[in-house]
């Protein structure tokens, strides 16, 4: 498929009936006069989700959708898409920003300050590492989170969307392309169109490339044939030959779309929904000075007025400096003056009289970014933190 047949879409909406069980993708049009003419409400922000008051699935045709997913390092690229005899259709674009470098760099801090009291002769824990043994298949806490963050997002999508099949990248390339002496079926890999590219990412895991994505990759392709949909793996290999042959440029989210055995893709999103790993929060109510003695003591409550830092909240100031409307991530404060980060920036001191809750945190910031477009590196989030707040 050449080049110029492509061409960028929408993002589509997601739709429930009136029980709360997924329907098929609509057009965002659509969506945005489904509520105004009160046969619909909005469920959610990002991504925006809206239920039907008057529709069940019993009495709907749902063909369902597929989910390809890009697992990565510091990014998981998520696609959703409508596949007819091999063609794709991009319908949806998720890219998940892991936090496993914070994850990592914990531990490390709390250890050093444990290292530090020994030192100086003063109250300490005891060493306890010498009576620990890791259980097989363990991984480390950084790792672990990059499986359990992009579980936790199938899991949501599999109550918003009619998910009928998973498609992932298991290994980064196929061993079995480039053995010698074994039949090979379909495409011939080793002197085939595949050749160069399955050799390419084999060198590059051999003389650059860290095993750590190879080992989440193994863990989440068990964790998805747990949930008991059907799970498709293919080479990293596979999914450049794909994208190379659509004209795609190299982004996630678009290896996400190419995942797998497909013939051609006709159109993908051209906006990608990113969803940061904030967290929840901390159990610690006390922040430390550089040498690890308390120095600023934190509410024993995280709720202030109703509300919890990582709230989507829209606020609506009537008068003043900050007048206007400001919608985005809360940071709350126990004097009840709050900070909300939008997309434009961060509006301090508003008081929570103007805010109305639209969401609660689930632990991700929301942004949106333009889709990456041949021969241009994929955009960087917006500075400031802003919130995806609608979809439509």
């Amino acid at each position: 498929m050449s080049e110029g047949a492509n061409r960028e879409v929408h993002p589509a909406v997601f739709v429930l009936d009136e029980r709360g069980h997924p329907l098929d993708l609509c057009h965002p049009a659509r969506a945005r006069r489904l509520p105004a003419v009160g046969r619909a409400v909005v469920v959610r922000h990002p991504p925006f989700v809206i239920r039907l008051k008057d529709r069940s699935v019993a009495d709907s045709t749902v063909a369902g959708v597929q989910v390809g997913i890009d697992p990565g390092s510091k990014h998981t690229g998520l696609a959703i898409f409508t596949d007819r005899d091999g063609s794709r259709t991009g319908r949806y674009a998720i890219q998940f920003d892991h936090r496993g470098a914070a994850i990592r760099d914990k531990p490390a801090s709390r250890a050093a300050y444990r290292r530090g009291r020994r030192s100086r002769n003063l109250r300490y824990r005891a060493s306890r590492f010498s009576n620990r043994t890791k259980p097989k298949g363990w991984l480390a806490p950084s790792l672990r989170h990059r499986i359990e963050t992009t579980m936790s997002q199938v899991a949501r999508l599999t109550r918003w969307v009619p998910v009928i099949a998973v498609h992932v990248e298991k290994v980064s390339f196929d061993t079995h392309a480039l053995s010698a002496g074994k039949p090979l079926e379909g495409v011939e890999y080793r002197q085939g169109t595949l050749a160069g590219y399955e050799v390419r990412e084999y060198l590059l895991a051999k003389w650059g490339r860290t095993a750590a994505v190879n080992a989440t990759r193994w863990a989440l392709w068990r964790a998805l044939e747990a949930t008991g949909l059907p799970v498709a793996t293919a080479s990293g290999g596979r999914t450049k030959w794909n994208r190379s042959r659509t004209g795609a440029a190299k982004s996630h989210t678009l290896d996400a779309l190419h995942v797998g055995d497909l013939d051609t893709v006709t159109t993908w999103p051209s906006t990608v929904l990113v969803a940061k790993a904030t967290g929840r929060g901390s159990y610690a109510r006390t922040r430390t000075d550089r040498y690890g003695f308390p120095r600023l003591r934190l509410p024993r409550t995280k709720q202030v007025k109703g509300f919890a830092t990582g709230d989507l909240v829209r606020a609506t100031v009537p008068t003043g400096k900050k007048a206007g409307v400001h919608t985005g991530r809360v940071a709350v404060r126990s004097t009840g003056s709050f900070n909300i980060t939008t997309r434009h920036g961060t509006v301090q001191g508003v008081g929570h009289r103007h805010a109305r809750l639209l969401q609660r945190a689930d632990g991700h910031g929301y942004t949106t970014h333009p889709e990456a477009r041949h021969g241009a590196a994929s955009p960087p989030p917006p500075e400031g933190g802003g919130i995806h707040t609608g979809g439509t």
